[in-house]
């Protein structure tokens, strides 16, 4: 719902509207003489593509995110569609970061919309705490959240799904019977589609179900190392701590097609992206403060199977014609003979640039990071 709520800021007569995120830049609103906008609908899109996220009048009609857009424009024709637009919701994402670190400095970072904090030392009481977070929150991006407030990570993950949107739960570990037992399995993180279907296989469907399940049923379903797992998260227990710091071990960008190309027939459709990529990546690595040595493709064919390759360079980069290069050689290595229907380019092997001495290569105009 995060993108979904960004979108709302620029568009707010959609407001209580079904409204999909996807598609292409060719879906953007028009805009009028007046200012009015004149949006797409999803009864008007062609092609392959995968939602990216709805808003809830949305997904009351049937349409989640990662659905097919086909099979969505079946089930909500006349929602309204708009391009993600990713540049805006890293923005976003960063002011809304930025503002609960100057409360909390201490939080880890879980991707783009969602961040834990560790309470243990935090004298303020949490609802109080929780208010104010979420009040500083929306006077610095025009957005809600949620806040789930638990013993552990893995219930406070739970509690802040349960009071969507804009809600703040709190929860003992009393509670939990009451609470949490009747939700159903698949609302502990790590229990997903297939382990939730082998569940159902089981007569399991609710977390209080897995709670009383047999442990040898499930470890003879699942084996012992994700069986205890099971058990114990079932029973709410979480030993994980709070991650304020970690390192990033690779930046990726990657891109699946309207349509499967064809290496020769779509020669220069699959250059100009695969160039786009490599640009995308370098941009990413310079913003994230990183150089890699290590350049690395993805691809998938039209029958789904997926290939990859890599190159370890002797220098180290953050530099767009260094890792075309770089890449292309990896492409070289790869069969092309069936049509593509993604393509991604990949930087491992990361290191910061104060780590490195930084020199200019003279057989290169690119400037690059060499090891000492």
């Amino acid at each position: 719902m995060f993108f979904a709520g960004v979108e709302l800021l620029r568009y707010p007569e959609l407001r209580g509207l079904p409204v999909v995120v996807g598609g292409s830049s060719h879906q953007a609103p028009k805009t009028h003489a007046d200012g009015s906008h004149r949006f797409a609908r999803l009864r008007d899109y062609t092609g392959r593509g995968v939602v990216t996220t709805s808003t809830y009048e949305a997904r009351a009609l049937g349409v989640f995110s990662a659905m097919g857009m086909m099979k969505a424009a079946k089930l909500a024709p006349d929602a309204i569609l708009l391009p993600a637009n990713f540049d805006s919701y890293r923005h976003y994402s960063r002011l809304f970061k930025q503002t609960v670190a100057s409360i909390v400095p201490h939080i880890e970072d879980r991707g783009i919309d969602e961040i834990y904090i560790d309470l243990t030392d935090v004298p303020e009481e949490t609802h109080a705490l929780a208010l104010r977070i979420k009040q500083a929150v929306h006077e610095a991006t025009g957005l809600t959240c949620s806040v789930g407030i638990a013993s552990n990570k893995l219930l406070a993950k739970i509690c802040s799904e349960l009071d969507k949107p804009n809600g703040i739960t709190i929860l003992a570990d009393a509670d939990i019977p009451q609470r949490i037992w009747p939700l159903k399995a698949s609302k502990v993180n790590g229990i997903g589609p297939k382990a939730a279907q082998k569940l159902a296989a089981l007569g399991i469907f609710t977390i209080g179900e897995l709670a009383q399940a047999a442990p040898d049923l499930l470890q003879e379903s699942f084996g012992l190392s994700y069986a205890s797992w099971l058990i114990a998260a079932s029973h709410g227990q979480d030993a994980r701590a709070v991650v304020t710091r970690s390192e990033t071990k690779s930046v990726s960008r990657e891109t699946t097609f309207e349509r499967d190309l064809d290496a020769r027939l779509d020669k220069a459709t699959l250059s100009n992206a695969f160039t786009a990529l490599c640009l995308r990546v370098a941009e990413d690595l310079k913003r994230k403060g990183y150089v890699g040595r290590t350049i690395g493709i993805k691809l998938k064919y039209k029958d789904f199977r997926t290939v990859t390759r890599d190159l370890t360079l002797d220098i180290y980069t953050q530099d767009a014609a260094v890792i075309r290069r770089a890449a292309g050689e990896c492409l070289k290595r790869v069969p092309l003979d069936q049509r593509l229907r993604l393509l991604g380019v990949r930087v491992s092997g990361l290191s910061r640039p104060d780590a490195l001495s930084f020199t200019a290569n003279p057989e290169q105009r690119e400037l690059a990071f060499t090891v000492p």
